[in-house]
């Protein structure tokens, strides 16, 4: 757990704003949530799963796609360290999530004007948070496997996903329907 002001910006202080703001956001993490967390990376090759027979990258795609289809309003920011990897390729990084929800990726946690050591320093809920401070999304919720590090004010946001199996397990499936619920309430 982190603990400070819910008014501290966080990473992401003097970037400039997203073209995105406002409306219902989900922050999506890729390892261990579309697909296992053991990922890796080899140049000529990028990347691929290790110590995971019967997985494959983006499996749990088309699972994040039916979940959201009800909600054709909600829209994608990516908080995952592949947007860092394939140096801030937003569009480039979307398109392995498919068609569908590539359409819905409005942008990223992290922005080229942004300092990068800050960032990369920061937890992933600090990332989000300081995103949430310069998007103001109406509502959100986040889908990640790294609970370490989130913000108080921000945990009931927070989908935590199973590291191996992401968010096709029972209790990740039933928190995501019941916070996207909550979401179009608001």
């Amino acid at each position: 757990m982190y603990e400070c002001s819910p008014n501290q910006l966080g990473p992401g202080v003097g970037a400039p704003p997203p073209r995105h703001v406002g409306g219902r956001i989900v922050y999506a993490d890729y390892d261990g949530c579309v697909h296992p967390s053991d990922v890796y990376w080899r140049p000529r090759t990028g990347p691929f799963l290790m110590n995971c027979p019967g997985h494959s990258l983006f499996e749990h795609a088309a699972l994040l796609e039916r979940e959201l289809t009800p909600y054709p309003e909600v829209r994608l920011v990516l908080s995952t360290s592949w947007v860092l990897r394939y140096r801030g390729s937003v569009r480039r990084v979307a398109a392995r999530l498919g068609p569908s929800l590539a359409a819905r990726v409005v942008g990223a946690t992290f922005h080229s004007g942004m300092n990068r050591a800050d960032f990369e320093w920061a937890s992933r809920g600090q990332q989000v948070w300081a995103d949430v401070i310069r998007r103001k999304p109406r509502a959100w919720l986040a889908l990640d496997d790294d609970v370490h590090g989130w913000p108080l004010w921000c945990q009931s946001h927070l989908v935590q996903c199973d590291p191996m199996y992401g968010l096709s397990t029972p209790d990740a499936l039933a928190q995501l329907r019941h916070l996207l619920e909550e979401m179009h309430k608001l």
